[in-house]
């Protein structure tokens, strides 16, 4: 009845698109369950295509991984004080570390473990949230040296993220996190890999690419700008939400439709029903605003958006029970895109292939499936 459909050739297709890009290495990201688009599925398809390694928020998140198998190196950076590190150096996931405490905690997992914890310090360089601050930077950089000199723990990486508040604002962010580098490196810490930019960054800023690049909404398809223009940088939309029109219906001039009565038929007209609604994570205030396409036919919803479902004005068309209606797609294929339904929405792409879920059934398509 409700369906995501997720092409994983073409999340493939994305990141071989950004490696073309760049001489680092690339990272996708996909934590939240792939921006929405099966974590594991993704992570399946791209390990077979060649990538050797992914970013997740959380410890939690990397276990889901290895324990679907995939053996590809794992990033988790988001870190709960309850958080299980002897887990997590045990299953060969590396720990970002922002302070003191998360190394000491690092540090005592290998212990237990009998593993070597693999870290990748993070150093704030104006985002504001996870990192150490430069204040901080030297007296973690000194307990990091100390504890690699135990034999318990290796530096992979140092990393920091760009706040996308201004091509100003990044560059300053560029130059502080060289300098951060230039401390790191002063003081004897061997590294593999400073990455910096996301997708926005390394689309923007070539030159700020370092060792490594992570790369998010671009692997699926979508253009971290939000100005619709994932096309243009080689990029194929992966994800796209559909259902059926699960009932037709004549009705006069002058009924109300839905919640409210926001919409009001003109004339005799027909309505289709479609079962998706902010339960599935279509926003209920894009009421009004987004459209759909039905049998290549663009419609808008004009009425209000409900839990469960939405009513469209199709008027004289024929529309059918059973007829697709694909919510977002590629633009490609004629779908509405995801920034469409986002700017009706009033937020971001990011967003909107995030919070799908609900009733909707994820099949796959490509990757080997």
């Amino acid at each position: 009845m409700r369906t995501l459909t997720i092409d994983l050739d073409a999340i493939v297709h994305n990141y071989k698109t950004m490696l073309a890009r760049t001489e680092a290495a690339v990272l996708p990201v996909i934590k939240a369950n792939a921006y929405g688009h099966g974590m594991v599925e993704v992570a399946k398809a791209l390990e077979a295509a060649g990538c050797g390694g992914f970013a997740v928020a959380d410890v939690a998140e990397g276990l889901v991984l290895r324990e679907a198998g995939v053996k590809a190196a794992v990033l988790a950076w988001l870190h709960d004080p309850e958080d299980d590190f002897v887990a997590a150096v045990a299953n060969d996931i590396d720990l970002g570390i922002a302070n003191l405490p998360q190394l000491a905690k690092a540090l005592a997992a290998a212990e237990v473990s009998g593993e070597t914890a693999h870290v990748h310090l993070k150093i704030d360089t104006g985002l504001g949230r996870n990192g150490s601050t430069i204040d901080e930077w030297p007296a973690l950089l000194e307990a990091t040296k100390n504890a690699v000199e135990t034999g318990k723990v290796k530096v992979i990486g140092i990393f920091s993220h760009l706040s996308s508040t201004g091509e100003a604002e990044d560059l300053r962010q560029v130059e502080l996190f060289k300098a951060a580098l230039a401390v790191a490196e002063g003081m004897g810490i061997d590294y593999e890999f400073a990455h910096l930019t996301a997708s926005d960054g390394s689309l923007a800023y070539p030159s700020a690419h370092f060792g490594m690049i992570r790369v998010g909404i671009a692997m699926y398809g979508l253009d971290p700008f939000s100005s619709n223009r994932a096309a243009e940088y080689g990029l194929r939309p992966a994800m796209t939400a559909s259902a059926k029109v699960s009932q037709i219906k004549r009705v006069p001039a002058g009924t109300g439709v839905s919640y409210g009565y926001q919409h009001v038929t003109e004339r005799e007209t027909t309505l289709a029903l479609v079962p998706i609604g902010y339960a599935e994570g279509l926003p209920r205030n894009a009421s009004g605003k987004a459209h759909v396409n039905i049998n290549g036919k663009s419609y808008p919803i004009l009425s209000r958006i409900a839990m469960d479902q939405f009513v469209l004005d199709v008027g004289d068309d024929n529309v059918q029970v059973g007829d697709d209606v694909v919510l977002f797609g590629d633009p490609a294929k004629g779908h509405p895109s995801v920034d469409e339904l986002a700017d009706a929405a009033d937020t971001i792409n990011y967003e909107i292939v995030t919070r799908m879920g609900g009733r909707f059934k994820r099949v796959y398509v490509g990757g080997g499936k």
